[in-house]
């Protein structure tokens, strides 16, 4: 291993990660001669600023390496690299990118129940009557309930209801790399030209902005540009904007500007209906007491509805059936039901809580104390105290051998965030219904 490779080993624990993804990802080790480390880096621009801001890290890292005094050579690729440099390809372009919709994500195909109806309330209206009242229009949940569905919906509404319009659809992961790779090719007048003027900008998973500095201060403006123009800003959330941990309060203030809609797993209803949709979709006679024995299984999400129907028509089809029945769901299904008596486990719970929230079970049950993982623990801690029959102790040996008081003081601090914030009680809530 090139000593460059180790610093950047060592930089990428120690500094902010779209720092070094912006800085330090794209340099490349071209040469070690004596005590000079040559290193390629794409532009002049990146001299400097790794100059200016790291060169102290840096020094300290070497330092730490060998007792050597080393000096690092950074050799900008206008410079004239050696053949060692390897291209980074080509340079983002100045036009918008291509926002891809999935047709079936309409208004039209939306089932609408109690659990998601202000969110499509005001999806429909923000449709019709952009940049107004609802901007921005903030959409939170868990997986696969519906928030994807909605902020297409309105995407395709507004390109098709206005020629010529700039949509921007996208998740907020792909704005950070794009974000990053202006930055690389010194493209960002370029960049911020293509967002700041567009007709609405919908961002998908809008969390994945938190933790990432450079990026935060640049949507900051974007924002700011398309809010003033009354151009219509939508995102989407796995949680509301006050319980997205490292995201800047002047963001997290814009944030509620407008209106924050949830969506919250359907209820048994709503459930009917949205596989009975389906199957219509699919041209499939789907007899209601079968949706009911289906919906009635079903704890988590849409998805998990979709997967089931798709279960049981392909056993239809494997069995020579061309009509579905309730016995016959029965018999699709019978391997699944046959777990389904079974008592609610803490992995269980770790599993939902994890996927809510973004995070793993591996951490759930880590040391970390990072706020992206201390939260959705003191959660997952809660409603194995409330869904389990465990003690204290007990749930504590489940987290890796916490001890008992932590457990204690979670499930008290939920409670009191349960009292205090009843937008987090109905997330609470809904998380609560999909072990019922």
């Amino acid at each position: 291993m090139n000593l460059w490779k180790q610093v950047l080993d060592r930089l990428e624990q120690t500094i902010d990660r779209t720092q070094f993804e912006t800085w330090f990802a794209p340099t490349r080790f071209l040469a070690q001669k004596g005590d000079t480390i040559d290193v390629s880096v794409p532009s002049q621009r990146f001299v400097s600023e790794i100059r200016q801001n790291y060169a102290q890290q840096i020094r300290t890292i070497l330092d730490e390496m060998s007792t050597d005094h080393l000096n690092l050579h950074l050799v900008a690729d206008t410079e004239g690299t050696s053949e060692m440099n390897i291209p980074l390809g080509p340079p983002p372009s100045a036009e918008l990118p291509l926002s891809i919709f999935n047709p079936r994500y309409r208004f039209e195909t939306f089932v609408v129940g109690k659990s998601n109806e202000l969110a499509f309330a005001a999806s429909k209206s923000i449709a019709e009557n952009p940049g107004r009242s609802l901007n921005p229009l903030f959409i939170y949940g868990g997986a696969g309930l519906g928030k994807t569905h909605l902020i297409q919906a309105i995407g395709q509404q507004l390109r098709d209801s206005t020629a010529g319009s700039k949509i921007v659809y996208m998740s907020a992961d792909s704005f950070v790399s794009e974000f990053i790779t202006s930055i690389r090719y010194d493209r960002m007048p370029q960049f911020r030209d293509r967002y700041r003027k567009v007709d609405a900008l919908l961002l998908d998973d809008i969390q994945f902005l938190a933790g990432k500095e450079q990026t935060q201060e640049e949507f900051f403006h974007t924002f700011n540009a398309l809010y003033e123009a009354q151009k219509q800003i939508v995102f989407t959330s796995d949680a509301p904007p006050k319980e997205i941990p490292t995201l800047e309060e002047r963001l997290r203030s814009r944030f509620e500007w407008g209106l924050i809609a949830d969506v919250q797993p359907p209820d048994l209803e709503t459930k009917v209906a949205i596989l009975r949709k389906k199957a219509d979709e699919r041209a499939i006679d789907l007899p209601q007491d079968a949706a009911l024995f289906v919906a009635e299984r079903v704890r988590t999400n849409i998805r998990e509805l979709e997967g089931l129907l798709n279960r049981i028509v392909v056993f239809a089809s494997m069995a020579g059936q061309k009509h579905l029945s309730l016995e016959l769901t029965k018999e699709a299904l019978k391997e699944l039901l046959s777990k389904e008596n079974k008592p609610i486990t803490p992995t269980e719970i770790m599993r939902v809580v994890a996927a809510h929230y973004g995070t793993t079970v591996t951490n759930l049950k880590s040391k970390s104390n990072a706020q992206t993982v201390a939260f959705p623990r003191q959660v997952a801690m809660y409603l194995c105290k409330h869904l389990t029959d465990l003690s204290y102790p007990e749930i504590g040996r489940v987290f890796n051998n916490k001890h008992h008081s932590t457990v204690m003081y979670s499930v008290e601090k939920i409670d009191e965030k349960m009292q205090n914030d009843p937008q987090f009680g109905r997330v609470l809530e809904g998380l609560m219904k999909q072990f019922r």
